[in-house]
Order: structure tokens, then sequence, then C-alpha cells
């Protein structure tokens, strides 16, 4: 198969752009699909354009929608991180001194009464 170096560096080039083309081809897809403003139909259209002539779709679609790529990945990315925060705060729950300034607004309220304040108290600090 490999008779000359030549051959040898021929194919190691060619192994590196379809590899090349492959993380781009990837990169477009997963870019298409974030897109919240195309439509579907566009969507397909642009699909089956990578499908028939990948090389040049591929570097149309680079041209004609790359700058928006960038900020499309970082409003995802800023949506990701916004939704990781909000679990985290919610799964964590209260510090010690929000659950007692809580427990204190309740006593001042009358709603609960001295002892089960400290007991409040003693279960934050713990």
């Amino acid at each position: 198969m490999l008779d000359s170096l030549w051959e040898l560096i021929w194919y190691t080039l060619m192994v590196f752009a379809f590899v090349a083309y492959l993380m781009i081809l990837f990169h477009v897809l997963g870019d298409l699909f974030r897109d919240r403003g195309m439509s579907g139909l566009s969507k397909t259209l642009w699909i089956i354009f990578l499908i028939v002539l990948p090389y040049l779709s591929v570097f149309v679609y680079l041209i004609a929608r790359g700058p928006g790529m960038a900020e499309r990945q970082l409003e995802a990315q800023s949506a990701a991180k916004q939704a990781t925060d909000h679990y985290i705060r919610e799964v964590a729950g209260k510090s010690a001194a929000e659950q007692i300034a809580d427990a204190k607004a309740l006593l001042d309220a009358g709603t609960i009464n001295q002892a089960e304040f400290d007991a409040v108290k003693a279960k934050a600090l713990s």
C-alpha cells in the first residue's frame, strides 16, 4: 500500500484533513442545532447541503454564519452555567446565618416559641 515516503506523507495529510473536517463538521452541526433563531426548514437544507457537498458546504457555512457561531456558543455556555449555579444553590440550601435569621423573624412574629427558635439555632450551627 505505502511504497514510498511520499505516499506515506500524502496519506498522513489526507488523514489529517479528514480528521480536521470531522471536527469542523461536528462543530457546525452543534451550531446548527443550537441556533434557536433558524427555522427547521433552513436547518434541514443546511444538513442536506452538508451531506451532498461536504467540504464546500462547511466552508460556505463558516463564511456565511461563522461570525455568530462564537456568540451562540457563548450564550449556550452562559445558560448552562446559570442552570448549574441555580441547581447548586437549590440543592445546597440556606446558610446557617440565613436559617437563624428566618427563625428569628418567625420568633418575632410569634409563629414559633423560644424553645423552637433555640432548636433551629442549634441545628443550624451544628
